[in-house]
Formats: structure tokens, C-alpha cells, sequence
């Protein structure tokens, strides 16, 4: 691809920001489009009745098959960080997430139910590829010190929402009122829109983003991707046996087994990446004080993914099980309920963004905004406990608790995931960025597992109670940041 050779410092072509962050922007909201406007069907395709033409399966099941795949999608984008370092370079790590992103949704569109399983695996994959990587790219436009990296993520997350936005409404009505299969064959359809323009806006990207990370060593570099090459392979080698096993009926490996077993895993990566980071050799102090840093930010992450991301799982069941979705008297489906947080970030995220400029040197910083999105979740789900209870003996609840739900929510968000992108590209080591925003979204892949573990209860559980345990679980969590600001601004040692 041919490069534009413009200073970053010096480019303002898109709304004062470098021109490539027009391209991260939209390549971002159409891979949006295609996962939100497949999640915002997935639980309610999965439980609804085979003669319907869903899969007829029990909350249990779907709660499980959501939650694997929400929390391997997150869980992967460590893996296509670790991959973009050290082989491909981001630029094209997004280009091959993306295919296999498409190639994932149109598997959906087949009827059995392992091709069903094959579309879910190659969007892991292929959001494993993308997602953290076009993060990692956005951050590669600024140099450090520049006043405007905040401002430029808060504006690349409003183009994540604007695809989220846009998704559920037209995906969700072909879903829910012509055909699931359509559905998601048009959330794949968005997602060859976005390669598309990527590819022809290449030229306009940092160029970092061509090539992986370099020890300085041309030795050392060839030895670590053929590491990184035979490391895949291995993992892919595990899949195949557990796979044919399986098939064979030598081991049971259902859905549930596997989300139990993701939970255990998930842990165990943290831990022991964690360590590596903390503890391991050729870190230098400051580095290892950053990495507590982002230790810190990470725990609070996942507690706000925990149960933000219920949106895709117990409060999708509960819109479309227990909100009456009319106004005005028109119907629409529940699915619309998705796009109410995206609609609130297409509209704050500049306002956000202003405010964070704004502020100047009185900008809070990031512990302090993690407080806050902290604080905003827990009083979403306070709000949603009386609506629950008031549908707990049978009717429907108004429009505007969920609605109400999302706001708080919302705001909360606006707090914590554009700052936590930027914190952590802005604490991250040269040598291993894509590697750390891997990292970032591993906190996502936990409050997804998590998410997904809640939709499991949802009809063991009474929901009042469920989502009361959601709100002091956030609450509690946003006493713990306010104590926690001054001692994580001194870990990350000078980083705004």
C-alpha cells in the first residue's frame, strides 16, 4: 500500500484528528455492525422454538454458548495482539480478521447446527484478529505527549456505537420478523463493507502498523515467528484431538463443559500473563510499575464488563420476555433495545471528548474515571431491580427502565472504555503494544464469561435478585477504585 508521508503532529483532516483515524473509524463500525447485529439475535435465536426456526435451546445451554462466545472473542484478540507483534504486523492482522469475520457470519446463514458452531469459531478468530489490533493502530497516529489521543479514542469509540447503533435496528427487524439465517446475513454483508474501505484507505495509516514489533535482532526476530508459528499450530493441533474425540463419542464435551472449563482458563491467563508482565526478566522497573497499573484498571474492567455486557444476555431475555416493546402503539422487537446504548454514545461521546479537553489540568484521571463508569453501572442495575420485581408475578414492564437502565450505564461506559483503551496503549511497552491491548480486552472476555454465567441463572434465579447481586457487585467495586486513585496514578509514573 502506498503511505501518506503527512506528520501526524501536524495532520487535522479528520475533525482536527490524522486523516487514518477516518479509517480505523469506519472499519471499526461496520465490524461493530456485524457483532452487534449478530448478538443482539444470538440468545434469543438460540432459545427460540426449533418450528420457529431457532435452535429450542433451554436458558441453561444458550446462556453457555453466549458466554463462551462473547468471552472467546475478547479472549482472542491476546492471541491476534501477540500474532500482529510478532508476524504480521497490524495492518495485516485486521485484513485477515476481517475475512474470517465475514466468512464466520455466512456459516451462520446454513442451516445444521455444526456449521452453526464452525461460524461462531471463525468469528472468534477473526475478531481475535481485529479488534484489539485496530485499537492498537488508532493509538499509532499520536505521538506520545499528544493532547488529542483522548479525544481521538473517545471519537473512534463513537464510530464502535454507531455501527452498534445501526446493527440491531436493521439486522434485528430481518432476525426477529423475516428470518434469523437473513439476520446474520446481513451482519456479514457489513462486515465486507468495512474491507472494503480499509483496504482503500490503507495508505492513510501509520507506518508502524506495516510490520511487527523488532528486537533489533533480525536472529531473534525470525526465531520468535517461528515460535509464534508453531505455538499456533500446537493450539490448533489440541482443538483437532478434542474435537474428534468428541465426534467419536470417546469424550462428552458439551457447550456447558466447555464455558465451565473457558472460566478456568481465563483465570489462569490472567494469572500467569500478569506475572509475566510484573515479575518476568527484560522489564525495567518503570515497566513493571505501569504493568501493576494496568493490573489495577483490568480488575476494574472486568467487574464493569460483568455486568454491562448483560445487555446481550439477561436483559435481552428480559426485553424480550418482560418489557412491553411498544410505543406510541407501534410494535417493534426487542432487539431494538439494543441500539439504545449505541444511540446515547453516538450522542456523548463528543460531549465526552470535549470534556476530557476541556478540563485541561483539572482532568480527572484514569482510576478516577474508572470511579465513576463504576458507579453509573451499579446504579443501571438499582434502577432495573423494582421493574423486575413489579413483572416478578406476571404483565410487562414500561419501555423506560431498560431505557432508563442504559442511560446510567451508558455514561458509565463513556468513563471507563475510550479511557481504558487509551491508558492502556499510553502504559504499554514499544515492543509489545498490540500484545497489552490484548490484555485490555481480556478484561472484556471475563465480564463477557461472566455475563454469560448470569444468563445461565436467569431462570433458576428470581431476577430481582439477579440483578440486585449486579448492583452492589458494581457498587462495591466503585468504593474500592475511589481508594485505589492515588495509588495506582503513582504506579503509572507520569503517564496522564
Amino acid at each position: 500500500m502506498e503511505l501518506d508521508h503527512a506528520d501526524p503532529a501536524a495532520d487535522t483532516r479528520f475533525f482536527g484528528h490524522p486523516r487514518g483515524l477516518a479509517t480505523l473509524f469506519f472499519t471499526e463500525m461496520w465490524e461493530r455492525f456485524s457483532y452487534y447485529g449478530m448478538r443482539a439475535l444470538l440468545i434469543l435465536f438460540m432459545t427460540d422454538k426449533v418450528v420457529h426456526g431457532g435452535l429450542g435451546f433451554p436458558d441453561t445451554k444458550a446462556g453457555a454458548v453466549y458466554g463462551l462466545y462473547v468471552s472467546m472473542v475478547y479472549l482472542m484478540c491476546l492471541g491476534g495482539g501477540w500474532i500482529a507483534d510478532r508476524v504480521t504486523g497490524q495492518r495485516r492482522a485486521v485484513l485477515i480478521g476481517g475475512i474470517l469475520i465475514s466468512a464466520g457470519e455466512f456459516c451462520l446463514v446454513a442451516p445444521p447446527e455444526a456449521t452453526f458452531y464452525l461460524g461462531l469459531v471463525l468469528l472468534m478468530m477473526g475478531t481475535g484478529m481485529l479488534k484489539g489490533n485496530v485499537s492498537t493502530m488508532v493509538g499509532q497516529l499520536y505521538k506520545q505527549g499528544d493532547p488529542r489521543r483522548d479525544s481521538g479514542f473517545s471519537l473512534f469509540y463513537m464510530g464502535i456505537n454507531l455501527g452498534a447503533l445501526i446493527s440491531p435496528l436493521a439486522c434485528g427487524w430481518v432476525g426477529q420478523r423475516i428470518s434469523w439465517r437473513l439476520g446474520f446475513g446481513l451482519a456479514g454483508l457489513g462486515m465486507i463493507l468495512g474491507l472494503i474501505q480499509y483496504v482503500l484507505g490503507g495508505k492513510y495509516l501509520a507506518a508502524a502498523s506495516l510490520h511487527p514489533a523488532t528486537t533489533g535482532d533480525p536472529a531473534k526476530d525470525r526465531a520468535q515467528k517461528r515460535n509464534t508459528a508453531w505455538g499456533g499450530l500446537v493450539l490448533l493441533g489440541v482443538f483437532a484431538v478434542f474435537a474428534a474425540l468428541g465426534a467419536r463419542g470417546v469424550v462428552t464435551i458439551t457447550p456447558e463443559l466447555i464455558f465451565n472449563g473457558e472460566g478456568i482458563l481465563l483465570l489462569a491467563v490472567s494469572i500467569l500473563v500478569f506475572a509475566w508482565l510484573i515479575f518476568g526478566k527484560g522489564w525495567s522497573p518503570e515497566e513493571r510499575k505501569r504493568s501493576m497499573a494496568v493490573l489495577v484498571l483490568f480488575v476494574a474492567s472486568v467487574t464493569f464488563w460483568a455486568a454491562f455486557e448483560q445487555a446481550g444476555s439477561t436483559l435481552n431475555l428480559f426485553a424480550d420476555r418482560s418489557t412491553n416493546c411498544a410505543i406510541f402503539g407501534f410494535s417493534f422487537p426487542s432487539s431494538w433495545f439494543q441500539t439504545v446504548q449505541p444511540v446515547l454514545v453516538v450522542i456523548f461521546a463528543p460531549v465526552f471528548a470535549w470534556l476530557w479537553l476541556a478540563l485541561g489540568k483539572r482532568d480527572p484521571s484514569s482510576p478516577a474515571k474508572f470511579s465513576l463508569g463504576l458507579l453509573c453501572n451499579g446504579a443501571g442495575f438499582v434502577l432495573l431491580v423494582p421493574a423486575a420485581w413489579m413483572v416478578a408475578g406476571g404483565g410487562k414492564a414500561g419501555p423506560l427502565w431498560l431505557t432508563g437502565t442504559y442511560f446510567l450505564q451508558t455514561l458509565g461506559e463513556l468513563c471507563l472504555s475510550p479511557v481504558g483503551l487509551s491508558a492502556t496503549s499510553k502504559l504499554a511497552p514499544a515492543r509489545a503494544a498490540g500484545f497489552m491491548m490484548g490484555i485490555w480486552f481480556l478484561s472484556t472476555a471475563i465480564g463477557n464469561w461472566l455475563a454469560g454465567k448470569a444468563a445461565t441463572l436467569y431462570s433458576t434465579m428470581p431476577v430481582p435478585t439477579l440483578f440486585g447481586y449486579n448492583a452492589a457487585f458494581s457498587l462495591g467495586a466503585a468504593v474500592l477504585m475511589v481508594l485505589m486513585i492515588k495509588p495506582t496514578v503513582r504506579l503509572m509514573s507520569g503517564v496522564k
